[in-house]
């Protein structure tokens, strides 16, 4: 089973990236994501036992314990693997990086002490909003826009860990299946 481990933004902020984005989507035919799979991806696990799975959650909610508090916002552009050839285009979330990584670090700890593999990718925090498909595209102008968004703060309150189910979702996307909430 794939699974993640993930902060979710608020409604309100989405509303606000959302609002933000609506008017400007059909000046590219990039594939957009859908509101209510906005994410932020702290850890990854391409193929998860499913008996592992709450055995991760409980060892999550352990090492997540006394993580500092922190207000997020969306804000930004992150364009992956660069602008010259983007394949995916993000908004940053900026206001607490190292919270947000000391979160990652403790999310991949904790599935590796489970046996769970975990994909290796260098953590940046970033929200994906639409991805290119098959051929790349040269994204300055889109960072230029993106550089003028700034969302609403909020509290990091909650971490997600949500299954993905590839293929189920609308237009063949992935469907997302949340699995556990751990409160801060």
């Amino acid at each position: 089973m794939r699974i993640f481990a993930a902060v979710v933004p608020p409604p309100d902020a989405i509303g606000h990236l959302d609002v933000f984005l609506d008017p400007r989507r059909a000046a590219a035919p990039f594939r957009w994501t859908r509101t209510e799979q906005l994410h932020l991806t702290l850890a990854f696990m391409p193929e998860a036992e499913e008996r592992r799975v709450d055995v991760y959650v409980d060892r999550l909610a352990e090492s997540l314990d006394g993580l500092a508090p922190v207000e997020l916002s969306l804000a930004g552009a992150v364009v992956f693997p660069n602008v010259a050839e983007g394949r995916v285009l993000a908004t940053g979330v900026t206001g607490g990086d190292d919270v947000l990584a000391t979160a990652a670090v403790r999310a991949r700890n904790a599935a590796v002490a489970c046996g769970i593999e975990v994909d290796g990718q260098r953590f940046r925090p970033h929200v994906t909003i639409a991805r290119t498909g098959a051929h790349p595209t040269e994204m300055s102008s889109w960072v230029r826009l993106l550089e003028t968004y700034e969302g609403p703060t909020w509290p990091l309150e909650a971490i997600s860990v949500i299954a993905s189910h590839l293929g189920e979702g609308p237009r063949r996307a992935p469907r997302y299946e949340p699995l556990a909430e751990i409160l801060l």
